[in-house]
Protein backbone atom coordinates (compact mmCIF):
# COMPACT_ATOMS: atom_id res chain seq x y z
CA UNK A 1 0.00 0.00 0.00
CA UNK A 2 1.40 3.79 -0.79
CA UNK A 3 0.93 4.86 2.65
CA UNK A 4 3.22 7.73 1.98
CA UNK A 5 0.31 9.04 -0.46
CA UNK A 6 -2.75 8.81 1.99
CA UNK A 7 -1.50 12.97 3.15
CA UNK A 8 -2.62 14.02 0.13
CA UNK A 9 -6.38 12.82 -0.63
CA UNK A 10 -9.37 15.35 -0.76
CA UNK A 11 -11.22 13.01 1.68
CA UNK A 12 -10.43 11.23 5.00
CA UNK A 13 -10.02 7.55 4.83
CA UNK A 14 -12.70 7.18 7.18
CA UNK A 15 -15.36 8.99 4.52
CA UNK A 16 -14.10 5.88 2.21
CA UNK A 17 -15.36 3.39 4.06
CA UNK A 18 -18.67 4.50 4.35
CA UNK A 19 -20.24 3.44 1.08
CA UNK A 20 -23.31 1.38 -0.38
CA UNK A 21 -26.84 2.79 0.32
CA UNK A 22 -30.28 1.08 0.22
CA UNK A 23 -31.94 -2.42 -0.78
CA UNK A 24 -32.54 -5.10 1.85
CA UNK A 25 -30.84 -5.54 5.60
CA UNK A 26 -29.51 -7.96 7.57
CA UNK A 27 -28.19 -8.31 11.17
CA UNK A 28 -28.31 -4.27 11.13
CA UNK A 29 -26.37 -4.11 7.46
CA UNK A 30 -28.00 -3.55 4.19
CA UNK A 31 -26.58 -5.57 1.14
CA UNK A 32 -27.34 -2.03 -2.10
CA UNK A 33 -28.88 -4.14 -5.01
CA UNK A 34 -28.93 -1.61 -7.54
CA UNK A 35 -27.91 -2.26 -11.08
CA UNK A 36 -23.89 -1.31 -11.80
CA UNK A 37 -25.21 0.92 -14.55
CA UNK A 38 -21.39 2.43 -14.87
CA UNK A 39 -20.46 -0.62 -16.51
CA UNK A 40 -20.10 -0.47 -20.29
CA UNK A 41 -20.88 -3.79 -20.87
CA UNK A 42 -25.05 -5.11 -21.37
CA UNK A 43 -27.11 -3.42 -18.60
CA UNK A 44 -29.18 -6.14 -16.32
CA UNK A 45 -32.21 -7.16 -17.37
CA UNK A 46 -34.09 -4.74 -14.53
CA UNK A 47 -32.64 -2.01 -16.23
CA UNK A 48 -33.50 -3.36 -20.15
CA UNK A 49 -36.81 -4.22 -19.72
CA UNK A 50 -37.87 -0.78 -17.47
CA UNK A 51 -36.38 2.58 -17.49
CA UNK A 52 -36.54 3.49 -13.61
CA UNK A 53 -35.21 6.48 -11.87
CA UNK A 54 -32.42 5.45 -10.59
CA UNK A 55 -30.66 5.23 -14.31
CA UNK A 56 -31.37 9.13 -14.54
CA UNK A 57 -28.05 9.86 -13.88
CA UNK A 58 -26.88 10.35 -17.48
CA UNK A 59 -26.95 13.32 -19.69
CA UNK A 60 -24.64 14.70 -23.31
CA UNK A 61 -21.88 17.17 -23.06
CA UNK A 62 -24.67 19.90 -24.47
CA UNK A 63 -26.18 19.73 -21.28
CA UNK A 64 -23.74 20.70 -19.67
CA UNK A 65 -24.31 24.59 -19.59
CA UNK A 66 -25.49 27.55 -16.55
CA UNK A 67 -29.26 27.44 -15.75
CA UNK A 68 -29.79 24.07 -17.45
CA UNK A 69 -32.69 22.04 -15.82
CA UNK A 70 -31.87 18.25 -15.40
CA UNK A 71 -33.68 15.13 -13.75
CA UNK A 72 -31.22 13.67 -11.71
CA UNK A 73 -31.26 11.03 -9.51
CA UNK A 74 -28.63 10.78 -6.59
CA UNK A 75 -28.44 7.28 -4.76
CA UNK A 76 -27.38 8.38 -1.53
CA UNK A 77 -25.72 6.69 1.56
CA UNK A 78 -26.58 5.58 5.25
CA UNK A 79 -23.46 5.24 7.14
CA UNK A 80 -25.19 3.39 10.22
CA UNK A 81 -26.56 0.59 8.13
CA UNK A 82 -23.67 0.05 4.98
CA UNK A 83 -20.81 -2.48 5.16
CA UNK A 84 -17.73 -1.50 5.62
CA UNK A 85 -13.87 -2.05 4.52
CA UNK A 86 -12.58 -5.34 5.09
CA UNK A 87 -8.71 -4.91 5.84
CA UNK A 88 -6.71 -6.74 3.36
CA UNK A 89 -5.58 -9.64 5.08
CA UNK A 90 -9.40 -10.59 5.70
CA UNK A 91 -10.63 -9.60 2.41
CA UNK A 92 -7.64 -12.27 0.71
CA UNK A 93 -9.15 -14.66 3.12
CA UNK A 94 -12.28 -15.01 1.57
CA UNK A 95 -13.17 -16.47 -1.95
CA UNK A 96 -14.22 -13.65 -4.71
CA UNK A 97 -15.09 -15.70 -7.44
CA UNK A 98 -18.48 -16.61 -9.32
CA UNK A 99 -17.60 -20.22 -9.05
CA UNK A 100 -17.62 -19.90 -5.22
CA UNK A 101 -21.11 -18.31 -5.27
CA UNK A 102 -22.62 -21.24 -3.31
CA UNK A 103 -20.27 -21.49 -0.68
CA UNK A 104 -20.05 -17.56 -0.30
CA UNK A 105 -23.75 -17.51 0.01
CA UNK A 106 -23.41 -20.33 2.64
CA UNK A 107 -20.47 -17.98 4.41
CA UNK A 108 -22.66 -14.75 4.37
CA UNK A 109 -25.81 -16.65 5.34
CA UNK A 110 -28.18 -15.65 2.27
CA UNK A 111 -30.76 -18.31 0.51
CA UNK A 112 -29.94 -19.23 -3.40
CA UNK A 113 -33.62 -17.71 -4.07
CA UNK A 114 -33.07 -14.59 -2.43
CA UNK A 115 -32.65 -11.04 -3.56
CA UNK A 116 -28.85 -10.74 -1.84
CA UNK A 117 -27.85 -14.10 -3.75
CA UNK A 118 -28.76 -12.47 -7.03
CA UNK A 119 -27.00 -8.97 -6.36
CA UNK A 120 -24.04 -10.89 -5.22
CA UNK A 121 -23.90 -13.01 -8.55
CA UNK A 122 -24.67 -9.94 -11.09
CA UNK A 123 -21.31 -8.26 -9.00
CA UNK A 124 -19.37 -11.59 -9.25
CA UNK A 125 -20.28 -11.92 -12.68
CA UNK A 126 -19.08 -8.16 -13.74
CA UNK A 127 -16.16 -8.40 -12.24
CA UNK A 128 -15.43 -11.39 -13.90
CA UNK A 129 -16.83 -10.12 -17.30
CA UNK A 130 -13.62 -9.17 -20.12
CA UNK A 131 -13.13 -5.46 -20.11
CA UNK A 132 -13.80 -3.70 -23.28
CA UNK A 133 -10.96 -2.71 -25.82
CA UNK A 134 -8.34 0.24 -24.19
CA UNK A 135 -10.07 -0.49 -20.71
CA UNK A 136 -8.48 -2.33 -17.56
CA UNK A 137 -10.51 -2.64 -14.60
CA UNK A 138 -10.46 -4.09 -11.42
CA UNK A 139 -12.63 -5.41 -8.20
CA UNK A 140 -11.08 -3.77 -5.22
CA UNK A 141 -12.08 -5.75 -2.29
CA UNK A 142 -9.85 -3.70 0.50
CA UNK A 143 -8.79 -0.27 0.34
CA UNK A 144 -5.42 -0.91 0.04
CA UNK A 145 -5.55 -2.92 -2.79
CA UNK A 146 -8.18 -0.23 -4.43
CA UNK A 147 -4.96 2.43 -3.91
CA UNK A 148 -2.51 -0.02 -5.59
CA UNK A 149 -4.56 -0.28 -8.35
CA UNK A 150 -5.42 3.79 -8.88
CA UNK A 151 -1.73 4.29 -8.09
CA UNK A 152 -0.66 1.52 -10.82
CA UNK A 153 -3.28 3.57 -13.19
CA UNK A 154 -2.23 7.13 -12.96
CA UNK A 155 1.39 6.30 -12.45
CA UNK A 156 3.64 4.80 -9.73
CA UNK A 157 5.42 8.19 -8.60
CA UNK A 158 2.62 10.30 -8.78
CA UNK A 159 0.97 11.83 -5.97
CA UNK A 160 -3.19 11.31 -6.40
CA UNK A 161 -6.06 13.02 -5.22
CA UNK A 162 -10.09 11.70 -4.97
CA UNK A 163 -13.29 13.82 -6.16
CA UNK A 164 -16.56 13.18 -5.20
CA UNK A 165 -20.12 14.42 -5.21
CA UNK A 166 -21.19 16.37 -1.84
CA UNK A 167 -24.40 16.89 -0.78
CA UNK A 168 -24.34 20.24 1.16
CA UNK A 169 -26.95 20.66 3.14
CA UNK A 170 -29.65 18.08 5.05
CA UNK A 171 -32.00 18.04 1.84
CA UNK A 172 -32.58 14.17 0.90
CA UNK A 173 -31.01 13.10 -2.13
CA UNK A 174 -31.92 9.50 -2.50
CA UNK A 175 -35.29 10.84 -4.82
CA UNK A 176 -35.51 12.00 -8.27
CA UNK A 177 -35.34 15.70 -8.53
CA UNK A 178 -34.89 18.04 -10.87
CA UNK A 179 -31.68 20.32 -10.58
CA UNK A 180 -30.40 23.31 -11.91
CA UNK A 181 -26.85 23.83 -13.12
CA UNK A 182 -26.33 27.22 -10.78
CA UNK A 183 -22.71 28.24 -11.61
CA UNK A 184 -20.64 28.02 -14.65
CA UNK A 185 -19.43 24.03 -14.30
CA UNK A 186 -15.61 23.26 -14.47
CA UNK A 187 -13.14 20.99 -16.07
CA UNK A 188 -10.85 18.91 -14.43
CA UNK A 189 -7.93 19.14 -16.45
CA UNK A 190 -6.66 15.88 -15.83
CA UNK A 191 -4.18 13.71 -17.96
CA UNK A 192 -5.94 10.41 -16.74
CA UNK A 193 -8.52 9.17 -14.47
CA UNK A 194 -9.94 6.09 -12.39
CA UNK A 195 -13.36 6.14 -11.75
CA UNK A 196 -14.59 3.68 -8.95
CA UNK A 197 -18.44 2.73 -8.56
CA UNK A 198 -19.23 0.82 -5.26
CA UNK A 199 -20.67 -2.72 -6.32
CA UNK A 200 -23.33 -4.64 -3.83
CA UNK A 201 -22.18 -6.98 -1.84
CA UNK A 202 -22.00 -8.07 1.82
CA UNK A 203 -18.57 -5.75 2.13
CA UNK A 204 -17.87 -2.70 0.35
CA UNK A 205 -16.46 -4.16 -3.35
CA UNK A 206 -15.38 -1.14 -5.60
CA UNK A 207 -15.48 -1.79 -9.31
CA UNK A 208 -12.54 0.46 -10.78
CA UNK A 209 -11.48 1.10 -14.24
CA UNK A 210 -9.25 3.33 -16.26
CA UNK A 211 -9.76 4.08 -20.09
CA UNK A 212 -6.89 5.02 -22.76
CA UNK A 213 -10.53 6.88 -24.86
CA UNK A 214 -10.50 10.65 -23.68
CA UNK A 215 -13.17 11.45 -20.61
CA UNK A 216 -13.35 14.78 -18.87
CA UNK A 217 -14.31 15.15 -15.69
CA UNK A 218 -16.39 18.34 -14.34
CA UNK A 219 -17.27 19.36 -10.97
CA UNK A 220 -21.03 20.72 -11.47
CA UNK A 221 -23.07 23.29 -8.94
CA UNK A 222 -26.24 22.16 -8.68
CA UNK A 223 -29.67 23.15 -6.45
CA UNK A 224 -33.00 21.02 -6.53
CA UNK A 225 -36.14 22.18 -7.55
CA UNK A 226 -37.52 22.29 -4.08
CA UNK A 227 -35.35 25.19 -3.01
CA UNK A 228 -35.48 26.66 -6.19
CA UNK A 229 -38.58 27.78 -5.72
CA UNK A 230 -38.96 28.26 -2.29
CA UNK A 231 -36.15 30.09 -0.92
CA UNK A 232 -34.93 33.72 -0.22
CA UNK A 233 -31.94 34.41 -3.01
CA UNK A 234 -30.44 36.33 -0.17
CA UNK A 235 -30.51 33.22 2.31
CA UNK A 236 -27.19 31.53 1.54
CA UNK A 237 -28.01 29.03 4.44
CA UNK A 238 -31.08 27.88 2.42
CA UNK A 239 -29.49 27.74 -1.21
CA UNK A 240 -26.78 25.41 0.65
CA UNK A 241 -29.18 22.93 1.98
CA UNK A 242 -30.71 22.47 -1.33
CA UNK A 243 -27.21 21.94 -3.02
CA UNK A 244 -25.22 19.50 -4.54
CA UNK A 245 -21.77 19.85 -5.78
CA UNK A 246 -21.72 16.89 -8.29
CA UNK A 247 -19.09 14.84 -9.98
CA UNK A 248 -19.19 14.21 -13.63
CA UNK A 249 -17.45 12.25 -16.35
CA UNK A 250 -18.09 12.56 -19.86
CA UNK A 251 -16.99 9.69 -22.10
CA UNK A 252 -15.99 11.10 -25.58
CA UNK A 253 -15.32 7.92 -27.64
CA UNK A 254 -18.28 5.06 -26.82
CA UNK A 255 -17.83 2.90 -29.80
CA UNK A 256 -16.69 0.15 -27.61
CA UNK A 257 -19.63 0.14 -25.66
CA UNK A 258 -22.42 -2.37 -25.49
CA UNK A 259 -25.18 -1.69 -28.03
CA UNK A 260 -27.88 -2.72 -25.25
CA UNK A 261 -25.96 0.29 -22.54
CA UNK A 262 -28.88 1.69 -20.52
CA UNK A 263 -27.47 4.79 -21.73
CA UNK A 264 -28.19 5.14 -24.87
CA UNK A 265 -31.62 4.29 -24.11
CA UNK A 266 -32.11 6.96 -21.71
CA UNK A 267 -30.14 9.50 -24.38
CA UNK A 268 -31.75 8.51 -27.61
CA UNK A 269 -28.17 7.73 -29.09
CA UNK A 270 -26.01 4.78 -30.66
CA UNK A 271 -22.46 3.76 -29.65
CA UNK A 272 -19.85 6.01 -30.93
CA UNK A 273 -22.37 8.03 -32.12
CA UNK A 274 -21.70 11.17 -29.09
CA UNK A 275 -20.25 11.51 -25.49
CA UNK A 276 -21.73 9.73 -23.16
CA UNK A 277 -22.11 11.93 -19.24
CA UNK A 278 -22.57 10.85 -16.11
CA UNK A 279 -23.28 12.13 -12.49
CA UNK A 280 -21.20 10.07 -9.80
CA UNK A 281 -23.51 9.43 -6.82
CA UNK A 282 -21.73 10.49 -3.48
CA UNK A 283 -20.12 6.83 -2.61
CA UNK A 284 -18.35 6.67 -6.27
CA UNK A 285 -14.83 8.30 -6.48
CA UNK A 286 -12.91 9.56 -9.12
CA UNK A 287 -9.10 9.61 -8.62
CA UNK A 288 -7.08 12.18 -10.86
CA UNK A 289 -3.39 13.44 -10.12
CA UNK A 290 -2.62 16.02 -7.30
CA UNK A 291 -1.44 18.56 -10.33
CA UNK A 292 -4.92 18.62 -12.14
CA UNK A 293 -6.43 22.35 -12.75
CA UNK A 294 -9.82 23.08 -12.35
CA UNK A 295 -10.67 25.50 -14.60
CA UNK A 296 -13.98 27.48 -15.27
CA UNK A 297 -16.11 25.93 -18.50
CA UNK A 298 -17.30 28.99 -20.84
CA UNK A 299 -19.07 27.07 -23.58
CA UNK A 300 -18.93 23.23 -24.26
Amino acid sequence: MHLKLITYWCLPIYLLAVTILGGHQLNGVELHTHDHIHSHHSSSSSSMHHMDESTLVFFTLDDLKLGRVLPIYFRATNPSTSPQFLPRDEAQSIPFSLSKLDFLLNYFGFSRESSQSKAMENTLRGCEVKPIKGETKFCATSLESMLDFVQDMLGETIRIQVLSTKNLGKSNINVLKNYTIVDAPKEVYAPKMVACHTMPYPYVIYYCHYQKSESKVFQVSLQNEDHNHSNNDDNNDDKKNGGVEAIAVCHMDTSEWSENHVSFKVLGVKPGSSPVCHFFPPDNLVWVPLSSKINMVSSI
